[in-house]
């Protein structure tokens, strides 16, 4: 499965990333390309790639860049699923010195999937006693490999003072537990005024896994693709690409992801003003994207195409402002500017991927029919699930 940055090794053949990853950095010309060889060694399937990667996991890391690339390499076996990778991943649980080490290795170990032996799961419980991003990785890693052994120690951290340990720990055991009234909680840290809050309460109640708080991930002022994922984790837990009956306008909703129906705080909203808000749309913050995006939706129409076609020019290339542009135009129906719904649903960069899916919605407001083949296309071979059901809904209602 393609993810969002493949695109950037995708000039690096196996061989030559064989080359590099074990390399002594300081005989390297560019010594970037030793942790990008680790990556580009994920999307790889021989036995030779799997042991450079697993021999990477383990290398010294008093040089900064072995260090990266073992990070890197931890996270690509986590990508490769394969059981021969745990023995070093679980000695990668050591790595004392090096966070992001242990939080790669924990993931790894959840995506690979497999059963844990008793001993297994208490290294992993045994890892909660990092920092607090280390604890939430670690929280979260139990909950979704479905650990009940931690609930003692995973209780006490319900009441942490940082939201984004605590929450992770609400979610699990809501999850494995099956108390789901610690869940009322994160509901208002979805308009938490700091985003990574609000964010993490968006994973949060995805990994807690009660459906019954879609409704809440629909209005919340978190990027779509991040909801979207949350939501699919609710109503589809197997992935199987379909969304049952009594779900289907609640993730219409929030794939629509129309900003004028979002929780905002005022302060989030920019002024009906070009300057304003097309600042707003390239902010850090997606709260204030969606806000000026709703201040573009709300902007008088020969002025709103005005805008549009300006920032079009100016900030195309720019995926955020790419999704945003297309969201308002598909929204709105606005005639004229079907064009950026053709080129936005042509964009095969994984970073452009959203802009796909407001694309595919708008074909049907703009009623583009001879977008046809390429939703078809879409709705059988797209990797991301959002993306594949959504061709799925325009197509249905398109014919």
């Amino acid at each position: 499965m393609a993810e969002r940055f493949d695109n950037l090794v995708e000039g690096l053949t196996e061989e030559r990333a064989l080359a590099l990853i074990l390399a002594d950095p300081d005989t390297l010309e560019r010594p970037v390309d030793k942790y990008m060889a680790a990556t580009r060694l994920g999307v790889s399937h021989s036995d030779e790639s799997l042991d450079a990667l697993i021999k990477a996991a383990e290398l010294n890391p008093e040089h900064l860049y072995d260090r990266i690339t073992r990070r890197k390499a931890i996270d690509a076996l986590g990508r490769r699923k394969s059981s021969k990778a745990l023995p070093c991943l679980f000695k990668a649980l050591q790595c004392n010195d090096d966070e992001a080490a242990v939080i790669n290795a924990v993931d790894a170990i959840t995506k690979i999937g497999d059963q844990l032996t008793d001993s297994d799961q208490l290294k992993i419980i045994k890892t909660l006693e990092g920092g607090d991003i280390q604890k939430r990785a670690v929280i979260q890693a139990l909950c979704r490999m479905g650990v009940k052994k931690a609930a003692e120690e995973i209780k006490q951290l319900a009441d942490d003072e940082n939201p984004l340990v605590s929450g992770a720990a609400k979610a699990y055991l809501a999850k494995i537990e099956g108390k789901n009234q610690y869940l009322s909680d994160l509901i208002p840290q979805l308009c938490d005024p700091i985003a990574g809050r609000r964010r993490s309460a968006v994973i949060d109640l995805g990994d807690a896994g009660d459906v019954t708080q879609i409704e809440a991930l629909i209005t919340a002022p978190v990027s779509m693709s991040l909801r979207a994922k949350s939501a699919f984790q609710l109503v589809d837990p197997d992935k199987t690409g379909d969304v049952p009956e009594e779900y289907i306008s609640q993730i219409t909703s929030l794939l629509q992801d129309n900003p004028q129906k979002l929780n905002l705080r005022k302060e989030w909203i920019s002024a009906i003003d070009p300057i304003d808000i097309e600042n707003n749309l390239q902010h850090r913050d997606e709260a204030r994207q969606y806000g000026g995006a709703a201040s573009l939706m709300a902007m008088q129409m020969h002025e709103k195409i005005e805008l549009i076609d300006k920032i079009k020019e100016k900030l195309w290339s720019d995926y955020v402002t790419h999704y945003y542009l297309t969201l308002v135009v598909g929204l709105q129906g606005l005639e004229g500017r079907s064009d950026l719904l053709r080129l936005a649903l042509a964009e095969t960069i994984p970073q452009y991927t959203k802009s796909r899916i407001a694309a595919a919605w708008g074909c049907l407001s703009h009623g583009l029919t001879d977008q046809k083949p390429l939703l078809t296309e879409l709705s059988e071979t797209a990797y991301w699930l959002p993306l594949k059901w959504t061709c799925k809904q325009v197509l249905k209602k398109l014919s």
